[in-house]
């Protein structure tokens, strides 16, 4: 997982205790102050010793890069190593049930049999074009065992002698670098091999206050409307910060339309596909209206919250106020955890039911019934928060808090309001035509001051596995060594 850092101005006194606990952890960037926060990771590498299963072989190591020439044919070897990057191999050894691979940093892997048969993407196991599997996984035996183990240039060679009579010996290739990637015994980080690197990873995500606003992540609309490079460095921002303005934008609904589309498809809702809106109360939700919004997250009574939103303001005539309030919500969740760690604890866990009851022909709950917390983490590390979904004007009944425990879940509460209404927090802005904003659902918190005079909003959702979709595949395509003469390599680390 990537760091995190921290953007800000001078704490307040809600937030003056974490300022002295980080710091310790202070670097520069332009014109900002960061703080590096922990990266949450949980799954740290350690040393096997004894891992010693047999025999050792050494050899040579490059590229795990695989070259697919079409459906049907074996893809060729990678190319060796030069004699002027002959290093040392990974150790290797296996007994009847497992393979163990011993790295430069000193750990042990350890692969069963089965695994990595199961495993093989060889055209015959693992189709080159679709990218899936085609091994049948219940029609090996449980208890395989390899003909050979042999350690090579281009990675693990296993050849498996099958029980049926006329099947002849499988032969699969595991690079070393994907082996390492994909360790279980135990779980490890990807490191350089053999001299080669690791596939390059995301930059670290900002996490930021109401400092942003000194450099605000930002995009021009022609750059993106024309260009797949200038598409990925869009979501890459929305990626790292969590929001992205994109300037330059014709004042219309058809343009505005076309940006978000470049993205991904529209997600549709109770409100429709592209929305175009002003305030009367077209539909039943406080958006439609011209009161003051607190900061939150969309769709929080949906089970999938939509990923992306994009706002374009179109107009405002004859009135005043109606500024956009964003809120990073991993910034004040990072501030509430240090400062009230239990109160941090009770939002992670605690189930809060949801409802969207104001249309009369629809009736939104989210699933489960009982309720979604708060902040929601990665469930293989429980230092990852990878959701914020909040807002106080969804919430149903809560029900669902441990005897006695009640108006302690109140109290948390009260600590995340404050820390989502600090002056520290709070990242105000008048938009205008021309300028949209797009927002990371699952992440910043949105809201906006009450504003008199008419004021017509147009926008969209995006659903998060689609423009998480679209990243991905750009990822694959300007960060490279996932890919191949025939695009993505069986070997990327996605799947």
């Amino acid at each position: 997982m990537s760091s995190l850092r921290t953007i800000g101005i001078a704490r307040s006194s809600l937030c003056s205790r974490a300022a002295s606990l980080k710091a310790a952890k202070i670097s520069r960037m332009p014109h900002l102050s960061p703080v590096i926060l922990p990266s949450g990771k949980s799954m740290s590498s350690q040393r096997l010793g004894g891992a010693h299963l047999g025999s050792t072989s050494r050899s040579i190591f490059t590229s795990s890069r695989i070259h697919t020439a079409t459906a049907v044919k074996r893809e060729p070897a990678p190319t060796p190593a030069t004699s002027e990057e002959t290093v040392e191999l990974p150790e290797t050894n296996a007994d009847d049930t497992r393979v163990a691979v011993g790295w430069p940093d000193g750990i042990w892997s350890r692969y069963h049999h089965f695994w990595l048969r199961d495993h093989c993407r060889c055209p015959e196991c693992f189709h080159p074009v679709t990218k899936q599997r085609m091994v049948d996984t219940f029609a090996l035996p449980p208890d395989l065992h390899p003909k050979s183990v042999v350690s090579t240039p281009h990675g693990l060679e296993v050849t498996c002698k099958l029980p049926w009579p006329t099947s002849p010996p499988h032969v699969s290739l595991y690079p070393w670098q994907w082996l390492r990637r994909n360790s279980y015994d135990p779980q490890t980080e990807p490191i350089s091999i053999a001299g080669t690197h690791p596939p390059p990873e995301p930059e670290e995500k900002i996490l930021w206050g109401a400092g942003i606003v000194r450099d605000p992540p930002s995009v021009a609309y022609e750059e993106v409307m024309h260009d797949e490079f200038a598409v990925y460095k869009w979501l890459e921002k929305i990626d790292r910060f969590g929001f992205c303005f994109i300037s330059g934008v014709p004042a219309t609904t058809e343009d505005t339309e076309k940006l978000v589309q470049r993205i991904a498809f529209i997600r549709h809702t109770q409100y429709g596909g592209f929305w175009d809106f002003t305030a009367d109360l077209a539909h039943g939700d406080t958006a439609y209206t011209n009161i003051a919004l607190p900061a939150h997250t969309d769709n929080s009574y949906f089970t999938d919250p939509c990923g992306l939103q994009m706002f374009h303001l179109l107009m405002h005539e004859q009135g005043t106020g109606g500024q956009t309030l964003l809120v990073d919500g991993f910034y004040a969740a990072s501030i509430l955890k240090e400062l009230h760690p239990d109160s941090y604890e009770l939002l992670s866990n605690v189930l809060i039911p949801t409802h969207s009851a104001g249309d009369e022909d629809t009736l939104y709950r989210a699933r489960p019934l009982s309720g979604n917390p708060i902040l929601r983490h990665d469930p293989l590390n429980k230092n990852t928060l990878i959701q914020v979904r909040y807002a106080n004007d969804h919430r149903s009944a809560m029900r669902n808090v441990e005897p006695g425990m009640m108006m302690d879940w109140y109290n948390a509460l009260r600590h995340w309001n404050s820390c989502l209404t600090s002056s520290d927090s709070e990242y105000w802005v008048q938009l205008s035509p021309g300028t949209v904003v797009v927002v990371d659902n699952h992440r910043v918190l949105h809201g906006r001051s009450a504003f008199t005079g008419k004021r017509r909003m147009c926008g969209a959702y995006v659903g998060l596995d689609d423009w998480r979709a679209r990243l991905d595949a750009l990822r694959g395509k300007y960060l490279g060594g996932n890919r191949d003469t025939t695009g993505r390599s069986v070997w990327d680390p996605a799947f």
